[in-house]
């Protein structure tokens, strides 16, 4: 649906659908995100997940207070404009935008079930009815045993959801009991360089991986911002013969002209953006030929509005987009509507099978999964239809009533 379309929707509720309340939710596994919840005066309300502890989400809803209590829940491109524009003054931070995110998601899936229609319906219409997912594994127990590496592609491959994609990170990987460097771990910690008898290691071990796996899958090389360039490059010399799909996160988080030099060094794609948040931020890796695809993540940029202007660009600019998705069972869903909207979106992150971080049980609907392809809900708004009992269980000091 158009903008202007979807405005003539819009006015024949105009001023019906008003924001009453919004609510951060901390739930007991998932505490670093946080549930967000709007309730209106037509008795409609709707769900969002946030980038941030509930505790700090709700400080700055209780900010934006004033300003979105009595607005019209579906002038939804006003509301994120409202909350955007009170960072006038300072640059979109890390509490703002994830807060944002959760409120903007779920204000389309207030409007969804005010005219009973899926989000991604009502927001540009579908590209797609099924979105691919790929999931993180720590790799092989053993990168160097043989039967090591096959009993851990044995059981990627026999999983009953039929994942092809698998992204791992070289932490884990041992040689003779020792890891590549003790520092590896502290992501967004400049480290210390790869050397060249580590990036041997690296390479060894992909190749093993690769070896294991067969051609018939394909991997992703999970970094987590913390090499100098002169690493980052040599990593992907290391990795190149295992053909990964990219290299992610390899440089610093912000841009700057070394992420220009890394990719065009570089001997695989490069691919960064999980840990930004405003379209600008995104914007500077675009148009500065920086990377050959962008990881947003819809619970950090702003929801469904952030995203469409980061997906816009992005087309622009030819470049792919691959979501990051940590979260729980509300951040797959809202991935999914924004995967079906957007047309150069390829596939998205999943914490499945891990089902204590999703918490699919939480809602009547759970996940429907084949091929490695999750079925994008049909029903009103986001389509979830939360089972109260199980989500209380799962919320550590509130209750849903």
């Amino acid at each position: 649906m158009t903008t202007e379309a979807y405005q003539a929707l819009a006015a024949k509720e105009r001023n019906q659908v008003k924001i009453t309340e919004i609510k951060a939710y901390k739930l007991k596994e998932h505490s670093i995100q946080s549930l967000i919840r709007v309730k209106t005066s037509a008795g409609i309300e709707g769900l969002g997940e946030a980038g941030l502890p509930a505790n700090v989400a709700q400080s700055y809803i209780d900010f934006m207070r004033d300003r979105l209590i009595g607005m019209d829940a579906l002038e939804i491109e006003k509301c994120h404009a409202e909350m955007t524009r009170m960072q006038a003054q300072w640059h979109a931070h890390w509490v703002q935008n994830p807060t944002v995110s959760g409120i903007e998601m779920a204000l389309w899936d207030i409007a969804g079930k005010v005219f009973n229609i899926s989000a991604s319906r009502l927001t540009t219409g579908r590209f797609r009815d099924e979105i691919e997912m790929y999931i993180n594994t720590a790799g092989p127990q053993d990168w160097f045993d043989p039967i090591s590496c096959r009993d851990w592609a044995d059981e990627l491959k026999a999983n009953p959801w039929g994942y092809r994609v698998f992204k791992f990170g070289f932490e884990w990987l041992n040689y003779r009991g020792g890891r590549i460097h003790p520092d590896r771990h502290r992501g967004g910690f400049l480290a210390p360089m790869l050397k060249q008898s580590e990036l041997d290691l690296i390479r060894r071990g992909y190749e093993n991986c690769r070896e294991a796996l067969g051609w018939d899958y394909d991997i992703i090389v999970h970094c987590h911002n913390e090499w100098d360039l002169a690493s980052a490059v040599g990593l992907t010399e290391a990795v190149a013969p295992a053909k990964p799909l990219w290299v992610e996160d390899g440089l610093p988080v912000m841009y700057s002209d070394t992420w220009k030099a890394y990719r065009q060094a570089a001997k695989v794609r490069v691919m960064t953006g999980e840990k930004l948040e405003h379209p600008a931020e995104f914007l500077q890796f675009m148009a500065n030929g920086a990377v050959d695809a962008m990881h947003p993540d819809l619970a950090f940029i702003g929801g469904f509005t952030g995203g469409r202007y980061i997906a816009a660009m992005a087309e622009i600019y030819n470049i792919p987009l691959i979501t990051h998705m940590a979260g729980s069972y509300v951040h797959l869903i809202g991935t999914a509507h924004y995967g079906a909207m957007v047309r150069n979106f390829v596939m998205t992150e999943s914490r499945q099978p891990v089902s204590q971080q999703l918490y699919e049980n939480m809602a009547e609907e759970g996940v429907v999964i084949q091929n490695g392809k999750l079925k994008v809900p049909d029903g009103p708004g986001l389509g979830i239809t939360l089972i109260p009992d199980v989500l209380n269980s799962l919320l550590d000091g509130d209750t849903w009533d």
